[in-house]
């Protein structure tokens, strides 16, 4: 059967929920990982979608996914895609479906008109060599932030 990289189907959601909770478990996080299939489900599927999907099967098993959504650029007037997580089983790496992956968002962003594909990496993660050697630059001049939680709620409060 080989290898495909497609869009994500509801009958895929219990797998990609487990690959999120192993990417959790890779990024050394796995007690932030509170996804379940239900909300999953609800964002990919629901009345309103809010996230999207690509999936690596390899010989008909989900063995990876690229779960992203729409962001906008307000300097070039048109959206762009926003890659949440990248993540392949490690026993695939290495093999191309992570590539494939990136290759299928590229093409979802140049049919759509879109102007950018970006991603967060952290600094230690291994895939940093990957991405720069598909000419991905860095963006060292912005630092992201971030609100949750308490500090989430405190300023809903202002």
């Amino acid at each position: 059967m080989g290898n495909v990289i497609r869009r994500v189907r509801e009958s895929d959601v219990d797998t990609v929920v487990q690959l999120v909770h192993d990417l959790a478990e890779f990024e050394r996080a796995p007690q932030e990982c509170t996804l379940t299939a239900e909300q999953l489900r609800t964002a990919l599927f629901g009345a309103s979608p809010a996230v999207f999907a690509h999936v690596a099967e390899s010989d008909g098993e989900v063995v990876g996914f690229a779960l992203w959504f729409l962001s906008f650029s307000t300097w070039r007037g048109v959206n762009g895609i926003y890659l949440e997580d990248l993540y392949v089983r490690p026993e695939l790496r290495g093999s191309g479906l992570g590539k494939a992956l990136l290759a299928a968002l590229a093409k979802e962003c140049l049919r759509r008109g879109y102007a950018r594909l970006e991603w967060s990496v952290l600094d230690w993660n291994p895939a940093v060599q990957f991405y720069k050697a598909m000419g991905a630059e860095p963006m060292d001049e912005w630092t992201m932030y971030r609100l949750t939680d308490e500090r989430l709620r405190a300023l809903a409060e202002y």
